[in-house]
């Protein structure tokens, strides 16, 4: 919801934008509910194809398939039932292109990432462009993807999978080589750290892009970098950077502040801009022949 939420503030747009019902919170509820519904589908396949494997994993052997929790038949039914209400849901309740884009990560993630995690090295990068769809839709949804905002946003999720996932895979590296998923942790262990680090430093520049872009106010560039520089217990920070910036970025949304100031004081915008229209030039009719 970040992106969507750091849309700019109504003050900044035209009429006609303001009363877009992509703005409504009856659309965001159908975001919301779609787009977690597509994520259920798409992580219920993810566990449907890959039983065994789990098995072999301690961060994985006690999913319900695993432990004979759930049938095959369950699992499936749910699989197809969220999936079908979750596109259904971006589709009516949003727009054709945002349930596009639904339907999309379930494809990815389900039918492209997890299979490939036993082929190549390279899934973890096709796992963080399903994981940063969510911000896409939201952008597609707020702006018509006509704002930088939630590109950035979206850069900002992508960047952050590789931080967290690498220091995640580091303890179990054993694990996953024992179960045949290809994972940097264990084909290239050095790799595995430069690219931790190399997609952490991303955030310094993205965050400065969102002030620069007048997503922000000027202070998240400054706000953030304490965040971004911590990069001390990986695993740990990870979990808590991304929403520490996010929290951040909506904290020092472009024109907020201003606009609670003018509601707390009850200074009337109107007048502001009657004056800035008497202030603009008067172009004279032309005389008449």
């Amino acid at each position: 919801m970040a992106s969507y939420a750091l849309y700019p503030v109504p003050a900044f747009l035209s009429p006609a934008i303001t009363e877009s019902p992509s703005l409504s919170p009856l659309t965001l509820l159908f975001l919301t509910t779609g787009t977690a519904l597509c994520s259920a589908s798409a992580n219920s396949l993810n566990m449907l194809y890959e039983p065994s494997t789990d098995a072999k994993m301690t961060r994985t052997r006690n999913r319900p398939l695993v432990r004979g929790l759930l049938s095959t038949r369950a699992a499936v039914m749910f699989a197809v039932a969220t999936a079908l209400t979750g596109v259904g849901a971006l589709y009516f309740g949003v727009n054709p292109t945002v349930a596009c884009l639904g339907g999309a990560n379930i494809f990815i993630y389900a039918g492209m990432y997890t299979p490939m995690k036993a082929m190549s090295a390279a899934n973890t990068w096709l796992g963080a462009t399903a994981s940063g769809d969510g911000s896409w839709r939201e952008l597609l949804l707020a702006s018509d993807g006509s704002s930088i905002g939630g590109w950035l946003m979206a850069g900002l999720l992508f960047a952050w999978q590789f931080p967290h996932f690498m220091a995640l895979s580091w303890p179990i590296r054993e694990e996953y080589k024992a179960a045949g998923l290809r994972m940097l942790a264990w084909t290239n262990p050095a790799r595995n750290a430069r690219v931790a680090l190399r997609y952490s430093i991303a955030f310094i520049p993205l965050c400065v892009a969102l002030c620069a872009a007048g997503v922000t106010e000027w202070s998240f560039a400054v706000t953030s970098l304490p965040v971004n520089g911590w990069l001390s217990g990986l695993f740990w920070a990870s979990v808590w950077h991304l929403p520490v910036v996010m929290v951040l970025a909506l904290l020092q949304k472009k024109g907020m502040w201003s606009r609670v100031w003018n509601s707390v004081m009850g200074s009337d915008e109107d007048e502001w801009e009657d004056d800035e229209l008497d202030e603009m030039p008067v172009t004279p009719p032309a005389p008449r022949r």
